[in-house]
């Protein structure tokens, strides 16, 4: 029977461009990047050299400190480019597809007669344990550790988030298989959150079923865990994305490599937001129709408005993302700022402005105008934890990770967050401190030290 937790505090951002439930581009893969730096803790081991062929499957980089830990190719093609940043940093290897793609054959297997060494083997080999991450840090799993649990957020509640039905609605057959594998991994259970509608989710079978109900960061995983079952000091959890647990399943169900997902296109700036068919690791440039007439003055974002990555209109899509957000880039001077208290067309989480006034449904053109700069704290955390349901301090947390205090950043919860789930915290903040780069830089800390 499904659990049902209720979830009073929080913060539901009413940003406007939200996509049509239509695909209205399929991308057919023409240069694909592998992107290393979008996985914490993995240190790439080049596997090919500029020139190599490789197929749908195929590796193209390992971790360092473990040899099975793989990241390989999402189609049959070329490597065309090694691309490097600063002290030669492996940023990407760039893969330019063939026009009739060919894929590695895993062998189709029944995931639930395989036994966990089985499931393990197949998921390094085939180049789909990197999402498997693991708590505490938010790093790739490691495949010699045994989680407690592993939990799965079925929705998300960010700002403009894929419809999760939409996207994954025809998947349940592999999510069946995903979940089937997963369970083999733990000894423990495998926890799905649920977000009480009619989700497609809600029909598999070997997973202990959590409702959540309440606004935004209700979909983040991070707090589906602290009210199902919190992070101690010496816990090992796992989690995955719905996208995950999908590809998980396929590799059991057809035995190939297959990570193509509906990604949204949506934010402010985006002309006729809707969804796409496209593989991780696609250029920026593939949706340059949805940027309009002014792509230069819009900011191109791979995932949600609040925690996303700003990647330009020359970056790529990020592994784990099945988003993309267009905003206008907000460089123009207010009248009168803050001290004006009309502005009708400007949110506040405060009711600072006379836009409080207007029907909830109404949706807002914001922009990246932070409408102000960095100051000091405000001193009251309650402040901050109004839009964080999680039992811990925010600001002390952030503040413990500025000054570099482990013991602090103990005490107040490091072991239990990531960097988005203080997002909402960031948003509210009338500070205008980067309060998910603290978050950052104190597991950092926690990794260099406590390894």
């Amino acid at each position: 029977m499904s659990q049902t937790i209720v979830l009073k505090k929080g913060l539901n951002i009413p940003v406007s461009g939200e996509a049509e439930l239509r695909v209205s581009k399929t991308i057919a893969p023409g240069i694909v990047a592998v992107q290393p730096t979008a996985f914490k803790g993995f240190l790439p081991r080049l596997l090919v050299k500029e020139g190599d062929s490789v197929l749908c499957g195929s590796p193209v980089l390992a971790d360092k400190k473990n040899a099975d830990i793989l990241l390989t190719s999402p189609v049959s093609g070329t490597v065309k480019e090694i691309v490097r940043g600063d002290k030669r940093k492996l940023l990407a290897v760039l893969i330019e597809a063939d026009a009739k793609q060919q894929c590695v054959d895993f062998g189709i297997k029944d995931a639930a007669k395989l036994d966990a060494a089985q499931v393990r083997q197949a998921l390094l080999q085939s180049g789909l344990w990197p999402w498997l991450v693991q708590r505490p840090y938010g790093v790739i799993a490691d495949p010699e550790a045994a989680p407690r649990d592993i939990f799965v957020s079925t929705f998300s509640t960010a700002p403009l988030a894929p419809d999760a039905k939409f996207c994954f609605g025809s998947e349940m057959a592999a999510a069946q298989a995903g979940v089937d594998a997963l369970s083999k991994l733990t000894s423990g259970k495998v926890h799905l959150g649920l977000d009480g509608s009619a989700s497609p989710f809600a029909a598999l079978k070997g997973a202990e079923q959590h409702i959540f109900k309440g606004m935004h960061p209700a979909g983040n995983v991070g707090v589906q865990i602290s009210h199902i079952a919190p992070i101690c000091k010496e816990d090992i959890v796992w989690t995955v994305s719905p996208a995950g647990l999908v590809a998980i399943g396929k590799l059991f169900t057809t035995g190939r490599y297959d990570v193509r997902r509906k990604v949204a296109v949506t934010g402010p700036a985006a002309f006729e937001p809707s969804y796409i068919e496209a593989l991780p690791g696609i250029p920026m440039k593939e949706i340059a129709a949805f940027c309009g007439n002014e792509p230069g003055a819009t900011r191109v974002i791979s995932g949600d408005i609040l925690s996303g990555s700003n990647v330009g209109a020359d970056g790529y899509l990020g592994f784990f993302d099945n988003q993309i957000t267009l905003v206008r880039e907000g460089t123009e001077e207010e009248l009168l700022g803050w001290i004006n208290p009309v502005r009708a067309k400007q949110f506040s989480a405060d009711r600072s402005y006379f836009s409080w006034i207007m029907p909830k449904s109404r949706k807002y053109e914001m922009t990246t105008n932070l409408h102000g700069g960095p100051r000091a704290f405000l001193m009251n955390d309650g402040y901050y934890a109004r839009v964080l349901p999680m039992d811990i301090y925010p600001i002390f947390l952030a503040k413990a990770c500025l000054a570099g205090d482990i013991e602090k950043m103990e005490k107040f919860g490091i072991y239990e967050v990531l960097p988005e789930d203080l997002a909402t915290c960031e948003f509210v903040d009338p500070s205008k401190n980067n309060i998910q780069d603290m978050i950052e830089q104190g597991i950092n800390l926690m990794l260099k030290e406590m390894a």
